[in-house]
């Protein structure tokens, strides 16, 4: 899988060739040996070399004569899956001494992204199925027609019959308190909040599970974005939503603060016990070392968010001024004005995530470095993988309790441990779900006048987004701070925010102002976001959400599986839903 067929046809009697190899994608990293190939062939049968070389993104190839170690040509060039080719080194006769090295496909490769295409496609149709359906049963005579088809009288019978029974109406009684309750217990949900929160979910099990096994499914590995860089960013920025709307909610109600407080100690607790029992399968691995106990986590970066996050809304928590509940008319800047304290706290973070990225003294490694180390940068700073972040972690517990197999060890071969849900990243996910409360401020302060949020939500999408390009620079590499999810760069948070306030200006008025969707089917999970994340993560390996593949090298198998296990999380949500079952934490 993701891998091509490479002959290598050396032509040059007497002269033996190293290969080297690097992948386009691979910043300023130094050139690996592929294969050395010898000169001992003879005219017309050139000595030859076969190699598997990657498909996911374009090489660079450099043969360099061995004993001279003069590069002899370079070349750069995209291979395809399964392709089959020859490489030809030989002397071009033309009255000068060249050498050419030229591609020559000898089996065409296959499209490997011809199932995600398809699998789109199908999606497509089922939403345009559905649309279709729903328009027509909003037309009268379509309505009429199916009634003319039925029986009435019968159904009526039936009704009737189900209504008069003792144990039906006893049941629609207790459905009809069952309702009633939940609704004074829980707060008022905005839609737009739980599917949002449900379709970066649900990305989530799909990427997890192996997303097809596509480079592009995978985390990045180190500075850029992929689909699979998405998802806990938003998921951390809803939270941040929910914890506003939620807590404001409870207060309203009567509850004293300091109760409040323990029930978030307590949450807070939980998630990261839950979160230490998930990334430690002890289960499939033979009895849990303790020496090895992996600390940080998804989970657990979440608990600490929440906790600093909620704990600093309850000391500050202001009501929501009555001009804005009452006369439905909130001054321009209120939602921050009335913030101001929390925001001193997050700027104050944030000047510390920044003092200490920059300007922390990293034994071996440059002050500020934000590379990956390994073979990148030309191979100088092997030990240094995420600069101050990666020390920090390394300092305070231990390499054996970090992640041991990074994304960055796919391209730039780097060997120290590196936990992406390290320590000083979780400010800036704090400074994230910061922003998600911002947007739960502005849902409520201006409930129920659309255009005012409307305009907020763009003007805190174009704002985030221009700092991203400043940060940035528009290039994935060349910036000031690039966008690197390992490190959880505050550019990294800038532009995933921008992109959730877009997600939230189309949800809000799609969802819960004109009712054109009702956010299924990621509402359902949305609404059950704990069960669905903890039960995908301890049954990735048990039937039906993974079984034997008959080719374990086809994207296609993948992605069949992925999408049926991802499918069967949402209908088990859908039931929980349908069940009024929701597990709280």
């Amino acid at each position: 899988m993701d891998q091509a067929l490479l002959l290598i046809h050396n032509e040059l009697l007497g002269t033996n060739l190293s290969v080297y190899w690097n992948s386009e994608h691979c910043y300023h990293c130094l050139l690996q040996v592929l294969v050395n190939v010898s000169g001992n062939g003879k005219p017309g049968k050139p000595s030859i070399a076969a190699v598997a070389v990657s498909t996911q993104h374009g090489s660079i190839l450099q043969l360099n004569d061995t004993l001279e170690e003069k590069e002899v040509c370079r070349l750069e060039y995209k291979f395809g899956e399964f392709g089959n080719y020859s490489l030809l080194v030989k002397h071009v006769h033309n009255g000068v001494n060249e050498i050419a090295c030229d591609v020559v496909v000898n089996e065409n490769p296959v499209d490997s992204n011809l199932p995600v295409s398809i699998a789109f496609l199908v999606g497509l149709a089922v939403v345009i199925a559905v649309c279709f359906l729903r328009f027509l049963l909003s037309l009268d005579d379509f309505n009429n027609w199916i009634s003319k088809a039925i029986n009435s009288r019968e159904t009526d019978r039936l009704i009737n019959s189900e209504l008069g029974s003792p144990s039906r109406a006893g049941q629609l009684g207790d459905d009809t308190q069952l309702e009633a309750w939940r609704l004074s217990a829980v707060p008022l949900r905005l839609r737009c909040v739980d599917t949002f929160r449900g379709i970066a979910l649900i990305l989530m099990v799909f990427v997890n599970y192996g997303g097809g096994k596509y480079w592009y499914f995978k985390h990045a590995s180190w500075n850029g974005l992929t689909v699979a860089d998405l998802v806990f960013p938003w998921f951390v920025f809803i939270m941040g939503s929910s914890i506003f709307l939620s807590m404001t909610s409870i207060l309203q109600r009567g509850c004293s603060k300091f109760r409040l407080l323990g029930k978030v100690t307590w949450r807070s607790f939980l998630l990261i016990c839950i979160g230490i029992f998930i990334v430690n399968p002890n289960y499939c691995l033979g009895p849990l070392s303790w020496d090895k106990l992996r600390i940080p986590g998804v989970l657990q970066r979440l608990g600490v968010t929440y906790f600093v996050v909620a704990v600093l809304e309850l000391l500050f928590a202001k009501p929501v001024p009555e001009s804005c509940t009452v006369e439905r008319r909130c001054s321009s800047l209120q939602d921050i004005i009335s913030s101001w304290p929390q925001w001193l706290f997050i700027l104050m973070l944030e000047s510390i995530w920044l003092a200490l990225t920059f300007f922390l003294p990293v034994p071996g490694c440059p002050t500020g470095y934000l590379g990956p180390g390994g073979i990148g940068d030309l191979g100088k700073y092997p030990n240094c993988t995420g600069g101050a972040a990666g020390y920090i972690d390394r300092l305070l517990l231990g390499d054996d309790h970090l992640y041991q197999h990074p994304s960055s060890t796919v391209l730039y071969h780097t060997k120290v441990a590196y936990d992406p849900e390290g320590i000083l990243g979780t400010i800036n996910s704090i400074v994230m779900a910061f922003l998600g409360v911002q947007a739960g401020k502005i849902l409520l302060y201006y409930k129920d006048q659309t255009k005012d949020i409307l305009i907020r939500f763009t003007a805190w999408c174009c704002f985030l987004g221009l700092m991203s390009v400043a940060f940035t620079k528009i290039s994935e590499n060349e910036g000031f701070i690039p966008v690197n999810k390992n490190l959880w760069s505050i550019s990294y948070v800038t532009t995933l925010s921008s992109f959730a306030f877009f997600i939230l200006l189309i949800l809000y008025p799609v969802v819960d102002v004109k009712g054109l969707w009702s956010g299924a089917p990621f509402f359902y999970p949305g609404m059950n976001s704990i069960l669905v994340y903890v039960g995908h993560e301890v049954f990735h390996n048990y039937f039906p959400f993974q079984w034997r593949l008959q080719d374990n090298h086809s994207h296609k198998e993948h992605l069949i599986q992925n999408i049926v296990a991802t499918a069967v999380w949402v209908l088990i949500a859908y039931i929980l839903y349908k069940k009024k079952v929701f597990w709280k934490i």
